[in-house]
């Protein structure tokens, strides 16, 4: 090269985590932090969120590389961390070393990260490495490909998906592999489960040396469209009783491509694609990114009150084990319980529950339940998921350490749009009741038993299968 030498890539610092989380090799910058953050040499990890990556690689068995905040004295450091299972060790490979200015960016990151585990862009999104392996399927996906997303993790992306050509014969996924670049409109089929149709979008993923490390997307179902539209059809007119589906489908169609765009963008910002960028504008996109996706998991709670508001909404009756249903749920949530340093105490493997219900519909209560849970519990507490048994009733109780919440408003949160503490960063005030409604339309309930400082017990029943 003409003009002066290539600047070499900074040397990632190299660490190693062995079976029961000690760090048992470290180069000299994270053995300092490890020693900054209270850790002894050949003690257990010190950095939580290091700590965290290597406890999830290794459950998992399979390398995972993801950004990372940590601490470090007044300061915080945006870290890009690899960690990779060998044998019972764990080998860490970490590049970055950032300073951050702002703490509070912190927070935002940690929101985003949360955000992508439930009800984030489209109808669910996954995550892959460099090779196009899954590293993560946020909860949606499981009533859609039939299985737990944690089953697929460490797949090909391909052993889920079959990907269908674009109009001019074109694959954008792997054109986008090839150019380490941003992609959407990808129709690809679900090749097990409802085998629906799904239109995939996704941002690349970069490591802190600047590398292409996978992709972080989102899957938005395809849904046929009617062979002729009505004479008059007025987007945001006052819809009746028989025009409710149709308005629920138009709010998400006139709202979800715009949104999906934003964070899509913001990604893109956030992820330095197109170069290097001010840790502050980094933290703005980061908000964006945020923001766009609690509207998004509005618009995902308004279609679903619509659906289930209708005079006609019928859940399915089908036999099922609701202590596999609450093990399922727990094993969705598992990376966020990690993440907040929160422990899931789920029933045991030889647990079981018989029960009345549609699997997908009681899934999408228990996730509400046990992420309020997780969302409410202390750094560091639990939640219990506990079976039981009552006449002709079986149930699922989901306790917390949290706050509690006051006799006076165990009623209102399962009113719309009501929260235990409005002013709390969270979700939007729906989830709760749309768990009540569908509990009630499978012929169960949802109850709670709570004081305050006391935590909270929410139970959830269905009738026991005959």
């Amino acid at each position: 090269m003409s003009g002066g030498a290539a600047m070499a890539e900074p040397r990632p610092v190299l660490g190693r985590v062995d079976g029961e989380g000690r760090l048992v090799a470290a180069d000299p910058p994270l053995l300092a932090l490890h020693r900054r953050a209270g850790g002894k040499e050949g003690g257990a990890l010190a950095v939580p969120q290091i700590a965290a990556l290597a406890r999830l690689s290794r459950r998992l068995g399979i390398p995972i590389s993801r950004a990372a905040i940590a601490a470090d004295g007044e300061r915080d450091l945006d870290l890009w961390v690899r960690a990779e299972p060998e044998g019972r060790d764990v080998a860490l490979s970490i590049t970055g070393w950032t300073d951050r200015r702002a703490a509070a960016a912190a927070e935002s990151v940690d929101s985003e990260r949360e955000a992508d585990f439930l009800r984030a862009a489209a109808d669910w999104m996954w995550e892959t490495d460099e090779t196009l392996r899954l590293t993560s399927l946020s909860a949606g996906a499981a009533a859609a490909i039939g299985r737990g997303p944690a089953e697929m993790i460490g797949k090909q992306l391909t052993r889920l998906f079959r990907f269908r050509e674009s109009a001019d014969g074109a694959l954008p996924i792997l054109t986008a592999l090839a150019e380490q670049s941003r992609f959407g409109g990808q129709v690809a089929e679900l090749r097990s489960g409802s085998h629906a149709r799904y239109e995939l979008s996704g941002v690349p993923l970069i490591d802190g040396m600047g590398r292409f490390a996978g992709f972080r997307g989102s899957a938005s179902s395809v849904r046929p469209q009617p062979a002729s539209p009505p004479a008059n059809d007025e987007a945001w007119s006052e819809p009746s009783a028989s025009d409710a589906p149709a308005f629920g489908e138009r709010l998400d169609k006139a709202l979800r491509l715009p949104l999906d765009r934003i964070i899509a963008d913001a990604e893109t910002i956030s992820a330095r694609e197109g170069g290097p960028l001010s840790t502050d504008y980094q933290s703005y996109a980061c908000d964006i990114a945020a923001a766009a996706r609690h509207l998004l998991a509005l618009v995902d709670d308004l279609v679903d009150l619509q659906a289930i508001e209708r005079p006609d909404f019928r859940p399915e009756a089908e036999p099922l084990d609701l202590a596999d249903v609450a093990r399922r749920a727990a094993g969705l949530l598992a990376v966020r319980g990690a993440d907040r340093q929160v422990r899931i105490d789920r029933p045991g493997i030889d647990e079981t529950l018989a029960a009345t219900g549609e699997f997908k519909r009681a899934l999408q209560v228990l996730v509400n339940l046990i992420s309020n849970a997780i969302r409410y519990s202390p750094e560091g507490g639990s939640v219990w998921i506990r079976a039981a048994e009552e006449g002709d009733r079986v149930g699922i109780v989901v306790a917390d350490q949290g706050k509690g919440i006051a006799q006076a408003d165990q009623e209102r949160i399962f009113e719309k749009f009501e929260r235990v503490d409005p002013h709390e960063p969270g979700g939007t005030g729906l989830g709760l009741y749309i768990a009540r409604r569908l509990a009630r339309a499978m012929g169960g309930d949802i109850a709670v038993d709570s004081a305050p400082g006391q935590g909270a017990r929410f139970t959830f029943t269905l009738p026991r299968a005959g």
